[in-house]
């Protein structure tokens, strides 16, 4: 009777961190659109700057972080120290502002698509500061552990992380991986090549779908850069938590940024901020999709500590997919049937991929009990 009770509470848990992932995730999104192509105010002006919307949610994650640390930490220090995660902060900085500007040219369904997991950057470091057992087992000669590609494939396209796999580091993949890596790159190159309505494209500012995907893709490349910076970072320092990581990405992402936005005399900060103060709605939208970023972060962390990096995978994956759904429903950007068959490619090869994973880690399992 104990033993049901306590399933049933895993379940309830699993439940309230689906529920929140999708919730904070699922409504930034629709933020982000928002902000990116909404007229505000009785002048209909756009916010054209939508790289402080990095700069707000560095602040937002910063001080949320930091009160993190204070409420849970055990009064230690023994993490990485702050001035580590410099050279990650200046690739943190760049490849978002890069995703997020290319909401000026290309609608948000195809920047979701192609970025699997834009609002979280910190998945892979998160699973081994949780469980730092798994450092042990890692083989940092390949720069690539298994462990670490099941953690980057959300945050990667799934062929880039294949191909420097296997041109760079010398990894092996099976057939059903290629299968998953050629679903995936396809259905992204045919939802890039496929016409879109001409209602989605009179919402962009500057409509420019080269210009749109090639800042994705630049994005998703610093992205892999930040991401093997925090490996490296994780690897020297063992004890550094998750909240570790947050305060020390984001403090350098708010020096950064600011540097970027409030540098010089007329710098585009100033005029965001103006902006903000003559349209207080948008303002409310910037600071709500920053909580609902900082919110997310919170379920993402406590759903890897539960239920494995596996779960959290799978969550984030199909949450990215009712995005697309919603985005495509609620906000009136319509899909032609050439890109709704893109996104089932993509999803199914994720999909196929997270299935992939799950029978390696369970045969993984069975070898331990075994022996």
């Amino acid at each position: 009777m104990e033993s049901h009770g306590a399933g049933l509470r895993r379940v309830f848990l699993l439940a309230f961190c689906v529920a929140g992932i999708w919730a904070a995730y699922i409504y930034q999104g629709v933020l982000q659109e928002t902000v990116s192509t909404k007229r505000f105010g009785p002048d209909k002006k756009r916010f054209e700057h939508l790289a402080f919307l990095n700069l707000a949610q560095n602040v937002v994650c910063l001080i949320w972080s930091f009160l993190m640390i204070k409420i849970w930490s055990n009064g230690g220090n023994s993490g990485a120290p702050w001035w580590s995660y410099w050279s990650a902060g200046i690739t943190n900085t760049i490849g978002p502002a890069m995703g997020i500007e290319a909401l000026k040219y290309i609608s948000y369904p195809a920047q979701a698509l192609m970025d699997q997991n834009f609002s979280f950057p910190f998945k892979a470091t998160i699973f081994l500061s949780i469980h730092p057992v798994a450092i042990k087992d890692l083989k940092f000669n390949s720069l690539v552990p298994d462990k670490c590609l099941l953690l980057l494939w959300s945050t990667s396209p799934a062929h880039g992380v294949m191909l420097m796999g296997a041109l760079v580091y010398g990894i092996r993949y099976t057939l059903p991986e290629y299968v998953c890596t050629l679903l995936v790159a396809g259905g992204v190159s045919t939802f890039a090549l496929s016409k879109t309505s001409s209602k989605t494209i009179s919402k962009l500012a500057h409509p420019n779908a080269p210009l749109g995907y090639g800042l994705c893709f630049l994005n998703l490349a610093f992205d892999g850069f930040t991401n093997a910076t925090q490996d490296s970072i994780t690897a020297r320092y063992p004890k550094t938590n998750a909240w570790n990581i947050m305060l020390g990405m984001n403090l350098w992402g708010t020096i950064y940024n600011m540097v970027f936005m409030f540098g010089w005399p007329n710098a585009i900060g100033y005029d965001a901020v103006r902006f903000c103060q003559q349209h207080p709605e948008a303002a409310w939208d910037i600071f709500i999709y920053c909580l609902c970023g900082a919110v997310g972060q919170n379920f993402i962390f406590l759903t890897i500590s539960r239920f494995g990096s596996l779960t959290n995978t799978t969550i984030t994956t199909t949450r990215k997919f009712v995005s697309i759904v919603v985005s495509s429903l609620l906000s009136g950007n319509p899909l032609s049937q050439k890109q709704w068959g893109s996104v089932v490619m993509v999803f199914s090869g994720l999909s196929y991929q997270i299935y992939l994973k799950w029978k390696k880690i369970k045969r993984t399992q069975k070898k331990r009990k075994s022996t």
